[in-house]
């Protein structure tokens, strides 16, 4: 029986066939573009009347798109603030009141372990004691 790994050993191995699929597509996609940028240069230094147009226009959409960046990342900045602003103004109040509420808690557990849980665990177990030393009595009697 042949392993997939023997089929294609030129593939790496471990890869499925769509894994396989989307790396020949890579492959040509670049391919491709490499051979597009190389035609594009090819056809420029034909033309140099043309070349110098298309420069000046690819600098206008340069400027514009690092003004759209600029843009956008004052406007990430500014979201950046806010969030900061809110975490610090409204998050960090809310943990404060969990971790008093925590507090208070722990304490009223404490304060319930001591007077209520602690007393009723001893009565019970004294209760249970007294239980077993009747019982203990009661089979001496019988004997």
């Amino acid at each position: 029986m042949e392993r997939p790994s023997d089929a294609n050993p030129s593939a790496p191995p471990g890869l499925s066939p769509r894994q396989r699929w989307i790396l020949g597509g890579v492959a040509v996609f670049l391919a491709l573009l490499l051979g597009g940028m190389i035609w594009a240069v090819v056809a420029l230094l034909r033309r140099p009347d043309q070349t110098q147009t298309i420069r000046d226009i690819v600098i206008i959409f340069l400027a514009v798109e690092s003004w759209f960046l600029g843009l956008a990342l004052i406007l990430l900045m500014v979201q950046l603030a806010r969030l900061t602003a809110l975490l610090q103004n409204e998050v960090r109040p809310i943990l404060d009141s969990t971790n008093e509420t925590l507090g208070t808690l722990k304490g009223t557990t404490v304060f319930l372990s001591r007077n209520l849980v602690r007393p009723v665990i001893r009565i019970n177990s004294s209760f249970s004691a007294l239980r077993r030393a009747l019982d203990m009595l009661r089979y001496g009697r019988s004997e």
